[in-house]
């Protein structure tokens, strides 16, 4: 993978089939199968319960990389169009954790300082994206000012995705 990535013949390739991809708003179905596997946790004295097994979602190894093209861009168009709410850290590029708490530790010393008490509270959203509304999605991606065929693009990519058990 490393090879294919830093071989510019390769690379330029991978970015072609990423452009048509958004010029014709369609991600193909290949690329929608995955492939979940279930691997049993080592050191278990019994394995009669489900959360001693790990589901692995495999993903086509080229739709990945193409992905991967597409986050980036589409991160660097909300981020230039300013619809990145400034709070907003996670997964975004020259963010880090340490940003994060920078951030959180700022918003409690601002309320000491009015006399107020703070509290935080945290979760994990990475559940979040299988179950998100697609035409609110659609409908945000519209909002952000983003050009329709990126539209139409994410609201083919979100549709008839399957996956195979192993």
């Amino acid at each position: 993978m490393k090879f294919i990535v830093k071989n510019n013949a390769c690379l330029t390739n991978i970015i072609n089939i990423a452009d048509s991809c958004i010029n014709l708003g369609y991600w193909p179905n290949y690329f929608k199968i995955l492939i979940t596997i279930v691997i049993p946790k080592p050191n278990k004295t019994s394995y009669d319960q489900l959360k001693v097994f790990c589901p692995i979602v495999l993903l086509n190894t080229l739709g990945k990389l193409i992905e991967k093209v597409v986050t980036k861009r589409l991160q660097f168009m909300v981020a230039c169009n300013e619809f990145i709410h400034p709070s907003q850290l996670g997964s975004l590029k020259f963010k880090s954790t340490s940003d994060a708490g920078i951030a959180l530790t700022h918003i409690i010393w601002s309320g000491w300082a009015k006399g107020k008490s703070t509290s935080s509270l945290a979760f994990n959203i990475s559940q979040f994206f299988p179950s998100l509304n697609h035409k609110l999605l659609t409908f945000i991606l519209e909002k952000a000012d983003l050009d329709p065929k990126v539209t139409t693009f994410f609201a083919n990519y979100l549709v008839k995705r399957r996956t195979n058990y192993l």
